[in-house]
């Protein structure tokens, strides 16, 4: 007999992909830093022009030599594109990552946009410019000149010029999820998220180039880190001719996997497409994090309901001989160096950073502090408060799906001595955009301790951050205590943080005993940043009500103005070089305190030769015990509670020394070592 079996076929509809084009074009650039009439014009000769590949600056060197003298004016780029005929009936458009500071953009000796601001994206439709099946010139001019309408006016920062970020070419259909909208993503994802739920609130803008209305189909899914959806939801939308809606989407996580920092930086992806007639016209695909967050004036800040004290430091985006020409590879560099230091949240100061770097921290678990462009000044006239306004729209929307980012910063160190009202006044309404673009997160300001807590500019945001230079600028490390504790006296209501504080370290300058240098001067020994760093921080520790507090800075910057320390050009107070190769003392003393993963090491070990009065050892280690060896003799082992052990009567002999010291952590042993030269010295050669 034979069975029958009967095979039951469940037909599922079968959806062709319009693939999105989102192509990179960094190279075969033409550049010169002239300024030529006739550069924007399709017959330009520009053959004698230097070839560049993006990211690129005309500052990689003169910006950091010192003097602040470097080129600030126009620059011009060209290049030949050729767009295939396949993309007839397409949207085709140009998307700049970073260009600095007015960039005027022409296709075929059409100027098709004009951009203000060094730091956000922008991106344009040059549909109408190109020719398809052929060649097309694209000419661009960048002006890094100090503009009287734009953002930043001056700061402690070189202003590289340059198309210093990726340019892309982007080609999508008629009908798609609109990447003109401040150059983000088109999709934004607001989240009430508590330990059980998440609700999140789905807007993504639809574009119809076409004179005709489109009816369509958003299909937005939510998938966990194994591509496994987690929720899925429909929403049908009429687009009517020449025009972008907003399609709003609800959905919920029921016991969502919450990014929780360092420890968990759990990331869901979200995926949203347009789809027509079982065709999926667009797609954009990001990463989301589900998380919430409070922070409280007294007890500090909290992360999904647990306490959580914000170890962080600042990052300024430019490299040695790169300016801000920089690469995914030197951005990975800077997030490994600042894992391991131990920190947990980053200040990306005082602008918009790469969007790589705000990946990175989504993935590595970091909370960052975004800030805004404004700094030091505020210029009096309209068109300067209107780019403000541009720029920090940019800044969110840009930003807007980071579950890393807390804080949208307003400014820093803005010096309202004259005209308080108009800087108050123009504060309040960039905080007011703010909310209004992101209710869900903190605003914040970074401002000099010479103001008060709860005036003026610093009465407007969420958070309030202070730049504290005790033992630097003014008095001594020891009165950061008295300071910030008067202030949170007098404004018991106000939620605060360090939003900087540090000393300059050059890491050939040492000095025995370390004394107070001149800020300003050529002396900046890298015992006394460590020793600032150690007084700093141990009273940070010690008071809960500060939530979070930043080390200025992570590494040396270019500030071209400068001329202090042992670089010219350069902001020393880094604790780590500018090329990122060494280490300064100060690194270490964080590591100890912010890494729990056993470490020791021997501090002034580029102190080289030294007097060999210097009787001194001072080793940083977060081990239980520390003994200390000098040319293979113990000088005994030595326990401490705060992360720092100091051996006060060592004898060296004269000549080559062998130190080396063993840290032990619940049995097992750690070691660092390093070989010193003594010498009989004078009290003036305590210095080198």
């Amino acid at each position: 007999m034979k069975k029958k079996f009967i095979v039951l076929l469940t037909l599922l509809p079968v959806l062709l992909a319009a693939q999105r084009v989102d192509r990179l074009i960094n190279n075969s650039w033409k550049f010169t830093r002239e300024n030529p009439r006739g550069a924007s014009a399709e017959q330009f000769d520009d053959s004698r022009w230097a070839a560049v590949s993006l990211p690129h600056t005309w500052n990689a060197l003169d910006g950091q030599d010192g003097g602040n003298d470097y080129y600030r004016g126009t620059g011009w780029y060209r290049r030949t594109l050729a767009i295939d005929s396949k993309y007839r009936n397409k949207s085709i458009l140009l998307k700049f990552d970073g260009a600095s500071t007015v960039t005027n953009v022409f296709v075929n000796g059409k100027l098709v946009t004009v951009h203000y601001g060094s730091f956000g994206a922008f991106a344009v439709d040059i549909s109408n410019a190109v020719r398809l099946g052929g060649t097309n010139t694209i000419a661009v001019s960048v002006n890094n000149a100090k503009d009287t309408t734009v953002p930043t006016l001056r700061g402690d920062f070189t202003i590289f010029g340059g198309l210093y970020r990726d340019v892309h070419l982007i080609v999508t259909e008629k009908i798609c999820i609109s990447p003109l909208d401040h150059a983000s993503t088109g999709v934004y994802v607001q989240q009430l998220t508590t330990n059980d739920v998440s609700l999140l609130t789905v807007t993504t803008k639809v574009r119809n180039t076409l004179d005709r209305e489109r009816k369509i189909i958003l299909r937005t899914a939510v998938k966990d880190a194994l591509g496994k959806a987690v929720t899925t939801t429909e929403e049908a939308a009429t687009v009517p001719a020449s025009t972008t809606v907003d399609v709003q989407q609800q959905m919920k996580i029921p016991s969502p996997h919450l990014w929780n920092g360092r420890k968990d930086p759990y990331l869901y992806t979200l995926s949203s497409e347009v789809v027509e007639s079982k065709k999926i016209l667009d797609a954009v695909t990001q990463q989301i994090g589900l998380r919430y967050y409070a922070i409280d004036a007294s007890t500090g800040l909290t992360l999904n309901g647990s306490p959580l004290r914000l170890n962080g430091v600042n990052r300024h985006q430019d490299r040695e001989n790169m300016g801000w020409a920089i690469t995914a590879k030197e951005h990975d560099e800077d997030i490994r160096i600042i894992g391991e230091i131990g920190a947990n949240a980053i200040r990306l100061a005082h602008y918009q950073h790469a969007q790589h770097f705000y990946d990175l921290c989504d993935q590595k678990g970091f909370i960052v502090w975004a800030e805004h462009a404004l700094v030091d000044d505020i210029a009096g006239n309209e068109q300067f408060v209107t780019n403000c306004k541009e720029q920090l729209t940019e800044l969110i929307k840009q930003n807007y799906n980071h579950p890393s980012i807390f804080f949208w910063s307003l400014e820093n160190e803005l010096i309202p001595d004259e005209n308080r009202d108009y800087y108050t006044r123009v504060v309040s309404e960039l905080n007011a955009l703010a909310k209004k673009l992101d209710p869900t997160r903190s605003t914040a300001v970074a401002t000099r301790s010479k103001y008060k807590a709860n005036e003026g500019i610093n009465s407007q945001s969420d958070v309030l951050g202070i730049n504290v230079y005790r033992g630097w600028y003014e008095s001594k490390p020891e009165d950061f205590s008295r300071y910030i504790d008067t202030v949170h006296a007098q404004v018991p209501s106000a939620k605060l943080c360090i939003s900087e504080y540090g000393a300059g370290g050059a890491i050939d300058q040492h000095e025995y005993p370390a004394k107070k240098p001149n800020p300003r001067g050529p002396w900046h020994p890298e015992e006394w940043q460590s020793i600032l760093h150690e007084a700093t921080w141990m009273q940070i520790a010690q008071r809960p009500y500060l939530w979070g507090s930043f080390v200025w800075n992570m590494f040396d910057f270019a500030s071209d103005g400068r001329a202090e320390g042992n670089h010219f050009g350069r902001n020393d107070k880094g604790l780590v070089s500018y090329d990122r190769t060494v280490k300064k003392d100060a690194f270490y003393w964080y590591k100890a305190n912010w890494n729990p993963e056993p470490m020791v090491y021997i501090t002034s070990r580029r102190y080289s030769p030294r007097p060999l009065t210097m009787q001194e050892v001072k080793v940083y280690s977060n081990c239980e015990s520390v003994e200390l060896f000098l040319n293979g003799k113990s000088q005994g082992r030595k326990k401490s509670s705060g992360k720092m052990f100091q051996w006060d009567s060592v004898q060296w002999k004269e000549q080559e020394n062998t130190i080396a010291v063993v840290g032990t952590s619940a049995g097992n042993e750690v070691e660092d070592r390093c070989v010193i030269i003594a010498l009989p010295m004078s009290a003036a050669d305590t210095k080198n």
